[in-house]
């Protein structure tokens, strides 16, 4: 297998993968002599995707090779040299350039661990760093991951649906672009797929290929049959035949003669594929005609257009498919395109000196940010998740601990004395130095299997879920109310100051 590295299939260098406000403000950070403030950024989402009960972590081991790897080289300051502002000046001299040819990440990084299950307002990641290098992070590291969250939190909910059956994705000509493609396949296979379609990511992440046949195979032959003979020819050991071209139950009737000719040469006869149609009473009628002629083990694939719904409603009309190949509504997030992670300054201070703790204010409390230096803490009792506690480093939990929800503070859950706990933040980096050790893709997909199964069934429905316990810690929560209390009084048109 080949070291999945981020930067390959682009440029040496991706450190211009940012938007321009983050270069002008670290240029201003930079002018005013802030940039060797040391700050604390978290990235979080507010809303859990798809409608659903839980959400999987993923994309940290790019945003790591991202890290490891972050440099301005000759090119990217050329380049940023020829930029000019509204009135044709350069946006950036010539020694700020200079700083950024030498600047490098020296921080530290806290995260959840890629195949983790998460909780809106639970800080993914924590950068602690001077402020120029956490600004200049945002934007890419929200881009390395929210989007593969999104995928690995789509593929959870399509493989439960499936009940434990094997689930391929299918979805490289709908991804969008070279990207969108190879990371929904990564992703994908985080969230519990157990194959991809897609080569470059089987050669790239060492993910399991499969594939059948397309209708243009059959098409191009003068007769259904003679596909499907031409195939086992070709390919005796892969023999999966897509059998609804033309009519669906009489390709299946065609692809038993071409099994019985298969078994006769000792070779096995794996499946038919089922693309169109009501599949539902299409694999029942498949099924019957397939265990009439002694094909018991040959598989049922199906594929068009499914998701977690379709899956679920199709194994409740009693569908015989054993294998799900899912491609758009897996690969796009076609029902919710985006995860709306968010990065956020919540503590800044001189070198050495206290904490100054920052948040971003809101008319609507969802959007008001927590500040602080953070950590989540997950309680388990009896080998199962009960809650989440999201606490601030200089105010760990003690035995009288209140989870108090950020939304609604009238609700507020007791920590039991007989519950066990995990930190779930682990260090990344430390001065710069990665101190983590990337685990296989493999093992973080077993993570994902892992962690849903420690959780109640009901935050796992598709349809309204049951809500787990997430809150911030008292004393937390307290503060957060403090500071909004300052900050509006401060800014208030009817202040005493005014």
């Amino acid at each position: 297998m080949i070291a999945s590295n981020i930067s390959s299939p682009y440029y040496p260098s991706l450190s211009l993968l940012t938007d321009l406000y983050q270069l002008t403000m670290s240029y201003g950070f930079w002018k005013t002599k802030m940039n060797q403030k040391e700050a604390v950024f978290h990235l979080f989402f507010r809303r859990t995707p798809f409608h659903g009960g839980f959400t999987i972590a993923a994309g940290l081991e790019n945003a790591i090779n991202f890290l490891e790897k972050f440099h301005f080289d000759p090119s990217d300051l050329a380049y940023l040299a020829l930029l000019r502002d509204p009135e044709n000046q350069p946006y950036f001299p010539n020694e700020f350039l200079d700083y950024l040819a030498t600047l490098k990440f020296t921080g530290h990084i806290d995260a959840v661990p890629e195949g983790t299950a998460v909780f809106p307002y639970e800080p993914l990641l924590r950068i602690q760093a001077p402020l120029i290098e956490c600004q200049l992070l945002e934007s890419p590291l929200l881009n390395l991951i929210n989007f593969p969250t999104l995928i690995a939190t789509k593929a959870a909910r399509i493989c439960l649906a499936a009940q434990g059956e094997s689930v391929m994705e299918f979805g490289l000509r709908r991804a969008q672009g070279i990207d969108g493609a190879l990371t929904a396949s990564r992703s994908a296979y985080i969230g519990g797929c157990d194959s991809t379609s897609n080569t470059l990511a089987g050669k790239i992440y060492g993910i399991p290929v499969k594939g059948t046949h397309s209708h243009s195979w059959v098409m191009a032959f003068d007769d259904e049959l003679e596909s499907f003979q031409a195939y086992a020819e070709a390919l005796p050991n892969n023999c999966v035949f897509l059998v609804d071209t033309y009519n669906t139950i009489e390709g299946v009737k065609k692809a038993i003669i071409v099994g019985e000719h298969l078994r006769e040469r000792g070779k096995k006869f794996l499946g038919i594929r089922l693309d169109s149609g009501d599949l539902a009473d299409l694999s029942i009628k498949s099924r019957a005609l397939l265990d009439q002629a002694g094909f018991q083990d040959t598989k049922i694939i199906a594929s068009n257009e499914l998701d977690e719904t379709i899956i679920s409603e199709l194994k409740r009309q009693g569908a015989r498919i054993s294998v799900w190949g899912v491609g758009t509504s897996l690969v796009t997030g076609k029902d919710n395109p985006a995860l709306d992670g968010v990065y956020k300054l919540s503590a800044i201070r001189d070198p050495g000196g206290e904490w100054n703790y920052k948040l971003k204010l809101s008319e609507q409390m969802m959007k008001i940010s927590t500040p602080g230096i953070l950590q989540v803490r997950r309680y388990y009792n009896n080998n199962e998740n009960v809650a989440d506690l999201i606490y601030d480093l200089q105010f760990p939990p003690n035995e009288k601990t209140k989870i108090v929800d950020p939304i609604d503070p009238v609700r507020e859950y007791g920590v039991k004395k007989n519950w066990k706990y995990k930190d779930l933040l682990e260090p990344i980096f430390r001065d710069g130095k990665r101190v983590y050790d990337i685990p296989t893709l493999h093992q973080i997909r077993q993570k994902t299997m892992d962690e849903l199964a420690h959780f109640p069934v009901g935050i796992k429905r598709f349809i309204n879920p049951h809500q787990y316990v997430v809150g911030m810690e008292k004393n937390l929560y307290d503060i957060k109310v403090k500071l909004i209390k300052e900050i509006r009084d401060s800014t208030s048109l009817f202040s005493a100051n005014q």
